[in-house]
């Protein structure tokens, strides 16, 4: 025990002495330090040192008479800074008004090269990317709002359509009349001088219209869509068309009304839908040869007709043995060319089922069960073999019958029975409940028909002039997908032009917006839509720009969203983030002005949402002419 404490105090010992030399030791180290210190200082101020003690320190060792140059870390490679002049010059300045009313695609400057056979040069002929325009297309000075449906149907302000030669030739027939500084429609047309309402009744006593079986129209060379704007109050929506011709501005009335409208004509190429697309077609001394060339136009007709779908027209030849001296036609060349259609629809297994003063209606067959029997005694048109029908972009005509899908009994409607509408828009669709969208399941449809409704209620939240009724009025979805951005709108006073881009042709999904009860167009976003400068009020944009990386430059696509956008129209762009920040530096240089906002889920989405307004502008007003 007594050894025990003995080593304990020797330890004790030791540890004391250890530190008591380490103070000592570190006592001795802070003093020569501290003594350098001061001898430094000493020395006085030593030329080009810097005032800092690491400075101080690096110059008082043995290299301090080398030349050493102070390191300079700013850029020496910027550019000059632009005088303030040069940066509020816009990137693209507005164009020349002489293009206030340009359509690219259906030039009539351009159409002169192409050949006039079959009316090949009023198609589309699109310019080449050298042509492209880097300018803004001007609103003609005193451009106004349009009118707010249903007032738009019958009136338009001159300022915005400036042309009256319609007024003049049209003026018997009631299109479109002047009255100070409106147009105002009477719904008049070359076959319903009694108006178009008047003219849609006496087609009812005919088909019926009342019972939700009839939704989807096509009115071939509309004029200027007096029968697509009065089918609207009757639940019936249809798809108007006509050339850029010698009848200045028809399309462009349409639109101006609020009324569906495109640029087209049938020539040598299929109209840009689906086959099995609409309940009805309708011509009203439209101008179609349907007995020419084999009858190839009705042969399109017949594509684009559901199983079942109603052909309408009225006009030469209908009624010939009453109207061929007022149409200086003799009655022998009428009664022909009356044969002639009555073959051709004969041929396509069509049934004629009645015809009553100036109007013949033909009914599609609902499959082609009993058109392949009689093959044997119509042997042309033959059934196409090998053309997808859905496919409309730039595809030749053929002279070949479209098939219908295959059905199993005389009964059966080939493709599916459709829900009379309302249930249609949101009942799955044929082409998804068949399989036949590869990829697209009845889930699928249910699941997109519920997010959108979210989607465009967020929207509502943030827009309020999406949200405030009657605000808008012509609507365009560039990527409309499966319509569930136009579906979430359907209780408004709204239309919408539901493109599908055939980039996406692995997808073709706008033969499902139709069978929904939706209209809509094919379409290739580098290129120029068939439509005139200010068609819409509002444009959605759902991934567009990342779907076109690579195929084209974003600010085209984004010069023709400004041309077919009208002053004050607002834009929603969808997109990833990066994507949506190269926009908004564009969008800042073409007078929009534009706010990046969250994804709907939160801000940790890469996808983000832009929101923009076009700004109101106009050419300025024309120079006064001075006598020379």
């Amino acid at each position: 025990m007594a050894a025990t404490r003995f080593l304990s105090h020797i330890t004790i010992f030791n540890s004391k002495n250890s530190n008591l030399y380490s103070i000592t030791i570190l006592a001795i180290l802070c003093t020569i330090f501290y003594l350098i210190g001061i001898w430094q200082h000493s020395l006085g101020p030593i030329p080009n040192s810097s005032s800092s003690p690491v400075s101080g320190f690096l110059s008082s060792s043995p290299c301090y008479s080398l030349h050493t140059a102070q390191l300079d870390f700013m850029p020496h490679h910027l550019p000059h800074d632009p005088t303030p002049a040069t940066a509020r010059v816009p990137h693209f300045p507005p164009c020349n008004i002489s293009f206030s009313e340009y359509t690219p695609c259906e030039d009539a400057r351009r159409s002169l090269k192409f050949d006039r056979d079959m009316l090949i040069y009023r198609q589309r002929h699109c310019p080449e990317k050298n042509e492209l325009l880097k300018c803004r297309i001007p609103a003609p000075y005193g451009y106004k709002v349009p009118f707010r449906w249903p007032e738009s149907r019958e009136f338009a302000w001159f300022a915005n359509v400036p042309h009256k030669e319609l007024t003049v030739e049209k003026k018997a027939q009631n299109w479109v009349k002047v009255e100070g500084e409106k147009f105002r429609f009477p719904g008049g047309g070359t076959m319903f001088p009694r108006g178009a309402d008047a003219y849609i009744d006496d087609i009812d006593k005919l088909i019926n219209l009342k019972d939700g079986s009839i939704r989807t129209a096509i009115d071939t060379g509309c004029g200027v869509a007096s029968w697509g704007a009065y089918l609207l109050s009757r639940n019936i929506i249809a798809m108007s068309f006509a050339p850029r011709d010698t009848h200045e501005a028809q399309v462009q009335f349409a639109l101006e009304r609020g009324v569906p409208a495109l640029i087209g004509v049938l020539a040598s190429i299929r109209l840009p839908y689906p086959s099995r697309a609409f309940d009805m077609a309708h011509c009203s001394r439209c101008l179609i040869p349907w007995d020419n060339y084999d009858g190839i136009y009705l042969i399109e007709v017949d594509r684009i007709l559901r199983p079942g779908g109603y052909w309408i027209l009225s006009g030469p030849p209908i009624n010939w043995e009453n109207h061929w001296k007022g149409w200086n036609r003799t009655a022998d060349d009428l009664k022909a060319e009356q044969s002639r259609i009555e073959t051709v629809a004969k041929s396509l297994c069509w049934k004629k089922i009645v015809q009553k003063g100036d109007i013949a209606v033909w009914q599609k067959p609902t499959n082609h069960i009993h058109c392949k029997a009689i093959r044997k005694v119509f042997k042309q048109p033959r059934f196409c073999q090998t053309q997808n029908p859905d496919m409309a972009w730039y595809t030749k005509l053929e002279k070949c019958l479209t098939p219908l899908p295959q059905v199993s009994e005389i009964k059966e409607i080939a493709g599916g029975q459709l829900p009379k509408w309302p249930q249609r828009l949101n009942a799955i669709p044929p082409r998804i409940s068949s399989g036949s969208l590869t990829g697209v399941t009845g889930n699928n449809f249910v699941e997109n028909t519920k997010l959108w409704k979210e989607r465009v209620a967020y929207y509502k939240n943030i827009d309020y002039q999406l949200a405030q009724t009657g605000r808008y009025r012509n609507l365009l979805d560039m990527n409309a997908y499966l319509g569930g951005f136009a579906a979430a709108l359907v209780d408004d006073p709204v239309w919408v032009m539901n493109a599908v881009p055939v980039e996406a042709d692995q997808l073709n999904t706008l033969g499902v917006i139709y069978e929904r009860g939706l209209i809509g167009t094919y379409q290739n976003w580098c290129e120029a839509m068939s439509t005139y400068p200010r068609t819409y009020d509002f444009i959605h944009a759902d991934s567009i720009f990342s779907l076109y990386k690579d195929r084209c430059d974003m600010e085209d696509i984004l010069l023709e969203m400004d041309r077919v956008l009208r002053p004050e129209g607002s834009v929603i762009i969808r997109d990833d983030v990066d994507v949506l920040l190269k926009i908004k530096k564009i969008i800042d240089v073409m007078q929009w002005e534009g706010r990046i906002a969250d994804h709907e889920k939160g801000p940790h989405e890469r996808e983000k949402i832009l929101f923009a307004v076009k700004q109101y502008w106009t050419a300025p007003p024309l120079a006064p002419k001075h006598d020379q």
